[in-house]
C-alpha cells in the first residue's frame, strides 16, 4: 500500500505539471516569493489521488475511511479554486470548517484532554468545536509554512511518520497504516517539489497535507489516556504550529491583519542569515526529526505509565 502511495504520485505529478500550464495554475514570482521561474502550483491533485487511491484499495471500508475521503476532497476543491482565483481568506477558512465539520460527523473527535498534573478532563460539549479548532488550526498551520521548495512535503511526510510510530506503539494498526500512505504520498511529492522545484503543492497540497495530520493526530494520540499525551501531537507538529502562532501573535502587535503573508516565517528567517535555499529546508527537517523523536520517547514514557 506505501508503495502504491508513494509510486502512484511519482507517475501522476507529470500529467498534472502539463495540466497545470493548460489551465493557466502557474505561480509567477512577485516580491513576497523566493522562486524566479514561473511553476506550475497545483500538485497538491498529485499528492490526493496517491493518497486517496491507495486508501481506497487498501483499506476497509469505515466511517473513519469515508470522513477522510470526503473531507480530502472538498479541501483539494477548495485549494484548486483558490490556486486558480485567489479566493478570500474568510472564504477559505469557511471551507476549511466544513471539511473539519464533515470529519467531526464522520466521528472524528477529541473527548477528553490528559491533565499533565493527574487525572482527565473530559471535554462534553466542547468536544465538537475543540476538534474543528484543532483541525483547522494544523491545515492553516501547513499551509503557512509552504514558502520553500519541498518544506511542507518533507515536514509532512517525516510528522506523518512519527504520527505512525506514536500509532503503531498505542496499537492503533489501522491510523499508522494511514499516517504512512501520507507519508508516501508527500515523499513521492518530494521527486518533484526539492529545490530546485519543478511543481508547488500550492493550497491543494498543503491543505490537504494539513488537514490529514490534524486527523491522524487526533485518532492516535488523544485516544491514549497517558499523562502528557496531550503535548505529543504539538510536539510533533512543532514546526508548522509555532511558526503560525508567532506569525498571529507579530501580525497582531504590527496591526496587521491575521490571514496577511509576510516574509518573517521561520524559513524566511534562516534565508536572511544566509542560509541556502536547500540547506535552510534541510535544518528545518532536522528540527522536525528532533522534535518527532522527542515525542516518540515521551509517548512511549507516557504509554508505560498509562
Amino acid at each position: 500500500g506505501i508503495i502504491v502511495a508513494y509510486l502512484a504520485v511519482i507517475t501522476l505529478v507529470p500529467y498534472v505539471i502539463r495540466f497545470a500550464y493548460r489551465i493557466g495554475a502557474v505561480d509567477v514570482p512577485c516580491e513576497r516569493k523566493v522562486h524566479c521561474v514561473p511553476v506550475p502550483r497545483i500538485g497538491g491533485v498529485a499528492i490526493f489521488l496517491g493518497y486517496i487511491l491507495s486508501i481506497l484499495i487498501f483499506l476497509p471500508s469505515s466511517e473513519l475511511r469515508t470522513g477522510i475521503i470526503l473531507a480530502s476532497s472538498f479541501i483539494v476543491l477548495l485549494g484548486i479554486l483558490d490556486d486558480l482565483y485567489n479566493i478570500s481568506p474568510k472564504q477559505k477558512l469557511l471551507g476549511q470548517l466544513i471539511a473539519a465539520s464533515v470529519l467531526v460527523f464522520y466521528g472524528v473527535k477529541i473527548g477528553f484532554l490528559t491533565n499533565p498534573f493527574g487525572g482527565t478532563f473530559y471535554l462534553g460539549i466542547f468536544s465538537i468545536p475543540f476538534t474543528i479548532f484543532w483541525i483547522v488550526g494544523v491545515t492553516n498551520a501547513v499551509n503557512l509554512i509552504d514558502g520553500l521548495d519541498g518544506l511542507a512535503a518533507g515536514t509532512s511526510a517525516i510528522s506523518a511518520v512519527v504520527l505512525a510510530i506514536v500509532a503503531f506503539t498505542q496499537g492503533i494498526d489501522n491510523i499508522g497504516f494511514i499516517a504512512l500512505l501520507l507519508a508516501a504520498s508527500s515523499a513521492g511529492f518530494l521527486w518533484y517539489n526539492f529545490n530546485p522545484a519543478k511543481i508547488f503543492m500550492g493550497d491543494t497540497g498543503s491543505m490537504l497535507l494539513g488537514l490529514n495530520l490534524a486527523v491522524i493526530s487526533v485518532m492516535s494520540v488523544t485516544k491514549s489516556i497517558a499523562v502528557l499525551s496531550i503535548f505529543v501531537p504539538i510536539i510533533i507538529l512543532g514546526v508548522p504550529l509555532f511558526d503560525t502562532l508567532f506569525a498571529i501573535i507579530r501580525r497582531y502587535q504590527n496591526n496587521q491583519p491575521i490571514f496577511k503573508a509576510d516574509k518573517e516565517h521561520l524559513h524566511h528567517c534562516l534565508l536572511n542569515k544566509g542560509l541556502s535555499h536547500r540547506n535552510t529546508v534541510l535544518l528545518i527537517y532536522l528540527i522536525n526529526i528532533i522534535l518527532g523523536v522527542s515525542a516518540i520517547l515521551l509517548s512511549n514514557l507516557t504509554h508505560n505509565q498509562g
